[in-house]
């Protein structure tokens, strides 16, 4: 079926509803709303056959977990599904100047970006990877949690209360250190993921922390056609701010894209600057071209999830001549 007959569904979704906004010809807007819930998903393709439509291409944005299970369920249903960031979204909204601002609206404006840009297909993880997925963020919601604790502690005067805070810690801590065994015997479980790990941890920088979590947040090396694509889909392309003589600003990451796989390249970055001759020797030149220090390590976590790719892709573990061939002198930022 070509991609002109399915039909675009705007979907905006919160966590116990969801509006849907279906473009039938260039006027004609039909919306209604639905459970976000098993039943709420059926009611809505009984309602898509009531109105004669067989396939629809279903877009929504990626603000938070709960379109998950939709979207999964548009997929297996055999319609097309996109999952969008919302700064697409917004930026489009300000492109058709857009005033109104209400679920079923906002359903609306989904559904005409989707006919307008025609945003590229998702499709959900393998049962292992969501699994993954699933364990690093536990991992890190707990983090979170006893970070929060351990600043409370420094705070707290009441004796009384610092044990209770000490005795949550320690929770806490036992549940991390579980946690993580749990993470790895998972992802040793399942050959695919062991021996892309393998892969990841052979980066110099990179541990079995990062890797679990790069493999959770990318989902499979194959939806990504180039290391610009990963790259861009971590939010770590460079975006030049210049404009004519007189907008001369610094160069910067775009940052729209992953924030999970973004901060999990900080660290890693930081030990190649400090550990990674070939890393040095990048940085060395950068340094030399006038970037400041941040934007080198930009640099450096753009570099990284490229290797990142190439690892994957290739199959083959981390070669640091491969990663500054001699007499390259481009400097990459």
């Amino acid at each position: 079926m070509s991609a002109s007959t399915y039909v675009p569904l705007g979907i905006d979704i919160s966590k116990e509803t969801f509006d849907v906004a279906l473009l039938k010809g260039k006027k004609r807007t039909k919306t209604t709303k639905f459970a976000n819930t098993p039943a709420g998903f059926e009611q809505l393709n009984q309602w898509l056959k009531a109105q004669g439509i067989e396939r629809v291409h279903g877009c929504l944005e990626a603000t938070n977990i709960y379109g998950h299970a939709l979207a999964s369920y548009l997929y297996n249903h055999e319609h097309q599904v996109s999952i969008v960031n919302p700064a697409r979204i917004k930026g489009y909204a300000k492109s058709q100047l857009s005033r109104t601002k209400n679920d079923q609206a906002d359903a609306g404006l989904i559904a005409r970006f989707c006919r307008d840009l025609n945003p590229s297909l998702w499709r959900p993880s393998s049962v292992e990877v969501a699994k993954l997925q699933e364990f690093s963020r536990r991992l890190e919601a707990l983090e979170k949690m006893i970070t929060q604790e351990k600043n409370r502690l420094e705070l707290e005067e009441v004796d009384e209360f610092r044990e209770d805070i000490e005795a949550h810690i320690e929770f806490l801590e036992t549940q991390i250190e579980s946690l993580k065994k749990r993470l790895q015997k998972h992802i040793k479980a399942h050959e695919s993921l062991a021996q892309q790990q393998t892969l990841l941890v052979s980066i110099a920088g990179i541990g079995e922390k990062t890797a679990a979590i790069v493999l959770a947040e990318i989902g499979s090396i194959e939806l990504f056609d180039s290391a610009r694509q990963l790259a861009a889909f971590a939010g770590l392309t460079p975006r030049e701010f210049k404009s004519g003589s007189s907008v001369n600003g610094q160069t910067r990451l775009c940052k729209i894209g992953n924030p999970r796989l973004r901060k999990a390249l900080y660290f890693p970055a930081l030990t190649s600057i400090r550990h990674c001759p070939e890393i040095q020797a990048f940085r060395e030149r950068l340094m030399q071209s006038g970037k400041n220090k941040m934007q080198v390590v930009g640099a450096v976590m753009h570099k990284l999830i490229r290797v990142i790719y190439g690892v994957l892709k290739s199959g083959r573990p981390y070669d640091p001549a491969r990663l500054m061939p001699a007499g390259v002198a481009k400097v990459d930022a």
